[in-house]
């Protein structure tokens, strides 16, 4: 198959491509704006390995005309493109709700009208809301309390409602927490873990009582896969690993892989409408033969060891956020 994934030179885009490379034959397009998450050399090994099977466009999803002629001829699209992160959306929420509801509703257009054979819109846990007891499932009410979670849950909606209205073969995937190699260093694993090897100190906010399972991202990307190939058309699936820690425990495991004691610790005012506790119920993924691969200790320990070995990639970025 002929591949199209949005937001590839994104984190977990990035990361699928890849996989999907290293695990079939499959040829895969990279459509990316290359905003600030987004940069070409996330791509170099990548372009590398698989002249032969990689190509790249550089286009916006809300562009129709870009994105068709990007996608003509492809058989799937994969659509990871968004604007992700939380404090950001706060800070400025149009960017998120162009992006991630106008751009949803551009390429689902674009795919109707293409005839793509396969559809699979990538969500988040975020959109159900604080949970405080038990997991939340694929069928329960969405409650997003960010700009953000907002936007990415009018997203799911575009989505499936192009399933529901016109029969576009549509899927959902919802991830909790990813981490793992070529993050963007202002998530909360790679912020802290470059921090930390820079001998600087780590926000943790409110009483770091704040609950969240943690994915590595090349699971997310296996489970992904398999949705997009098996998963049936018009469902959601949620991917978690059922590793729920608290930001503080998170940030003292970080802390023991580099060395550090609690005085690199700096408590910070909580984020507005910071959600207590996310939690999936995966019964519905684990039922197609997916499970994690990854134990939460291996893959932070691995994904440290990454970004200590890869300062060329993640020292710049940092350098232009500070400026900025």
């Amino acid at each position: 198959m002929h591949l199209l994934v949005t937001g590839g030179a994104g984190f977990i885009g990035s990361n699928y491509t890849r996989w999907v490379l290293e695990h079939t034959d499959d040829h895969v397009t990279v459509y990316d704006a290359l905003t600030y998450a987004g940069n070409r050399s996330t791509l170099r090994d990548v372009e590398e390995r698989w002249p032969d099977r990689f190509r790249f466009v550089q286009g916006d999803v809300c562009d129709r005309e870009a994105f068709e002629a990007a996608a003509r001829g492809c058989d799937g699209v994969l659509h990871f493109a968004a604007e992700s992160h939380v404090d950001r959306s706060i800070a400025g929420p149009d960017a998120f709700v162009l992006t991630n509801c106008l751009g949803t509703n551009t390429v689902m257009q674009a795919c109707r009208d293409l005839g793509i054979g396969r559809v699979l819109h990538v969500g988040t846990d975020e959109v159900y809301g604080s949970v405080e007891v038990g997991r939340s499932r694929e069928g329960d009410p969405l409650a997003p309390r960010s700009p953000y979670s907002a936007s990415k849950a009018g997203s799911d909606l575009i989505a499936l409602s192009y399933h529901s209205t016109y029969d576009l073969p549509v899927v959902v995937t919802r991830s909790a927490n990813n981490f793992g190699p070529w993050q963007y260093p202002e998530k909360v694993i790679p912020l802290f873990a470059t921090n930390l090897l820079d001998g600087g100190r780590v926000p943790l906010y409110g009483d770091g009582l704040n609950q969240r399972d943690w994915l590595h991202v090349e699971d997310n990307c296996a489970a992904v896969d398999l949705v997009f190939r098996r998963g049936t058309v018009g469902e959601i699936y949620n991917v978690g690993a059922g590793a729920e820690i608290t930001n503080r425990e998170l940030t003292e495991r970080l802390l023991a892989l580099v060395g550090a004691g609690p005085d690199r610790i700096e408590m910070v005012a909580d984020r507005l409408g910071h959600d207590r506790r996310y939690a999936l119920d995966t019964s519905r993924i684990r039922a197609l033969g997916w499970s994690p691969a990854r134990s939460l200790a291996d893959a932070l320990a691995d994904t440290v060891q990454w970004y200590r070995d890869n300062r060329w990639w993640w020292e710049p970025l940092k350098s232009m956020t500070a400026a900025s």
